[in-house]
């Protein structure tokens, strides 16, 4: 037991001797390692993967906003509905027609009282849907006599004419005899067609700006 504390003595003093010889070799070898290097440093969190960007329906070839065609988005909506959608031209031209055959074309203004007695398209019928029971007793007879009933209201983002349509649709005038002219009162006077001023039939017209 004694010769135990001995042992252990040698063996430090061999693994000092060791260590010292081999400091000394790796200092003079060429590839020696550094022992100021950090041989197993810590993996560090790859970036994350960027996501595709995803294709905007806005966004035109070259980054500018794409225009959009709010007069297609409002024929589709109609379309979707079931309501035939009329041009201004071709408005016109019926316009003209009816003038030669009354009671073939009817058109019908869809806004409320005030606005029609503003100016609307000659000859025209009120028809404020918002207050049917006053209007459909008049209208429905002359609707479901003509061969062609052009319902219209201020256009652009007014449904008036749409909501109307739709009121004389499901009041018994066959849906191949309706047509909704999405231009309305703004793409008529655009065009520069009369515009009749007070009650229908009134014989009054708004003056055309020169």
């Amino acid at each position: 037991m004694r010769a135990l504390p001995g042992a252990v003595a040698e063996a430090v003093l061999v693994a000092v001797g060791a260590a010292l010889v081999g400091l000394v070799a790796n200092a003079l070898s060429p590839v020696g390692l550094s022992l100021g290097r950090d041989y197993f440093p810590k993996a560090s969190a790859a970036p994350p993967a960027a996501e595709p960007l995803a294709a905007s329906p806005k966004t035109a070839r070259g980054g500018a906003s794409a225009p959009i065609d709010r007069g297609a988005a409002v024929r589709r909506r109609l379309e979707q509905r079931g309501l035939r959608v009329i041009a201004g031209p071709e408005v016109v031209g019926w316009f003209g027609e009816a003038q030669g055959a009354q009671g073939l074309t009817v058109f019908i203004d869809a806004r409320n009282e005030a606005q029609f007695a503003s100016g609307h398209i000659p000859g025209a019928w009120p028809f404020d849907h918002y207050r049917p029971q006053l209007h459909l007793p008049a209208v429905l007879p002359v609707c479901l006599a003509a061969l062609r009933v052009v319902v219209y209201c201020a256009g652009g983002e007014c449904e008036d004419s749409e909501f109307a349509a739709v009121m004389l649709r499901e009041s018994g005038v066959p849906a191949a005899n309706l047509f909704v002219y999405p231009g309305g009162m703004t793409d008529w006077v655009a065009r520069g067609q009369p515009v009749e001023i007070g009650p229908r039939g009134s014989g009054r017209y708004r003056e055309k700006p020169r």
